[in-house]
């Protein structure tokens, strides 16, 4: 794979610009390196992936895609289902795809050191093993729930020459309950402010993230050729959005460019930050801090009191503004799925296909295994990762332990009151 695909170019509107909360002082700067801006919000559509980035990824990429016949048996699929599996590189999942080619542009532009904000550790850990092949300092703030119950995300992170800090830190002047990524992605925001050479760094809702996540489906549409199948639903589970909007929109694309058949893109939420099925499409913060840019996306609000789940990798209260406006304008589809139904999808496809899969992707499988009872042709789903460092999780599933706790109607009006809506007037093509 020598080039990334844009999806901008195939949207037929524009994106609802940024806004300075009212908290900053004056314009916000985001310290992007200017190629990671160029490529936000360039209608250009392919982009050439820098040498030293290609040679990284040729150590684990092409990524394998295959029938899951077994899975199909397990979930009484009517159609066939095709699984594009991430999880075989070092950082566990599909994290890496972006965390290499980020590292490689804050190098280039002089940057000494990256601070981010971790859930479940997959991109800690993918932009540890980033800073570690390009000769960065990485300094990483997870979840601190979510670190109690992995420990050894923690370790591997530190293995790879990062600093972790369990979130909240202390470090900082922001507090929380430690079940979200925002608290833990305002930390390091602060943090990346306090140091020469230092700059922060987010891995999942970023325009450029997920032009960077597009090796996967344009890899998938490759393969799936080559066995001379079809799907008419691709399927991916949505925290931000960098594993769906890798996997589904180059099929987005292709069919604006006349390339091939229009497909269902269904995102799969957690039913615990049910943003795309139970939230307003509104400014609001992607962080605890609230002094970064506000964005135009689908939100259960900022504030919204995220319970512990396992899968905190989802656990975020907002999606990609890119996403969000491609939801309001009816191209993505998107069901919220419960931690016990996701679970028992992950462990229905462990004893079938061999292969333990993150929390988070059960809720693709779980996702997958609805609509190959409703497809016509075939069903493609993103593992966006392995499940060998949240076994806790499958422990608590089989003893019974594991509960669902879907978000309260109350908590969610609360959380989204003072929102600004995005004016229901936006003009465009669906």
């Amino acid at each position: 794979m020598k080039a990334w695909r844009s999806v901008l170019p195939h949207l037929g509107y524009d994106l609802p610009p940024d806004l300075t909360p009212e908290r900053a002082e004056g314009p916000v700067s985001t310290g992007l390196p200017l190629e990671l801006v160029r490529q936000s919000i360039s209608l250009r559509e392919w982009w050439d992936i820098p040498d030293e980035v290609v040679a990284q990824y040729r150590k684990y990429r092409p990524t394998p895609l295959w029938r899951a016949t077994a899975f199909e048996q397990e979930v009484d699929a009517r159609v066939p289902v095709y699984v594009k599996y991430e999880g075989g590189n070092i950082s566990g999942s599909h994290k890496l795809n972006t965390a290499l080619a980020q590292a490689f542009y804050y190098k280039r532009a002089g940057i000494r050191e990256v601070v981010t904000g971790t859930g479940a550790g997959q991109w800690g850990t993918a932009l540890a093993a980033a800073c570690a092949a390009f000769g960065l300092r990485c300094t990483v703030f997870m979840v601190g729930g979510s670190l109690r119950d992995k420990p050894y995300r923690g370790s591997l992170m530190r293995l790879l020459g990062a600093t972790v800090h369990a979130s909240p830190s202390g470090l900082t002047s922001l507090t929380g309950g430690g079940n979200s990524l925002a608290l833990a992605i305002g930390e390091a925001v602060e943090h990346a402010r306090g140091g020469e050479g230092r700059a922060f760094c987010i891995g999942s809702g970023e325009n450029y993230s997920i032009l960077h996540q597009s090796v996967i489906g344009l890899e998938a549409a490759e393969q799936l050729a080559a066995l001379d199948a079809e799907v008419d639903t691709v399927v991916g589970s949505v925290g931000a959005g960098s594993n769906f909007g890798g996997v589904a929109l180059p099929f987005h694309a292709r069919h604006r460019a006349g390339e091939a058949e229009a497909v269902r893109l269904l995102a799969v939420e957690s039913s615990a930050t049910p943003k795309l099925t139970r939230g307003v499409y509104a400014y609001d913060h992607t962080d605890a801090t609230g002094s970064g840019p506000m964005e135009a996306m689908y939100s259960i609000g900022s504030s919204f009191p995220i319970p512990a789940s396992h899968s905190a990798g989802l656990r975020f209260h907002g999606a990609a503004k890119l996403l969000s406006a491609m939801r309001h304008h009816g191209s993505i589809d998107a069901v919220a799925v419960g931690q016990r139904e996701a679970l028992d999808a992950g462990r229905r496809f462990a004893v079938s296909e061999l292969v333990v899969p993150a929390p988070e992707s059960g809720h693709a499988l779980a996702g997958a295994a609805r609509a190959a009872r409703e497809s016509r042709r075939g069903v493609l789903v993103c593992v966006s990762g392995h499940g060998l460092l949240d076994l806790s999780a499958y422990d608590g599933l089989l003893a019974g332990r594991v509960r669902d706790l879907a978000a309260d109607d109350a908590a969610l009006a609360a959380a989204t009151a003072g929102l600004r809506l995005v004016e229901a007037d936006l003009t465009g093509v669906g």
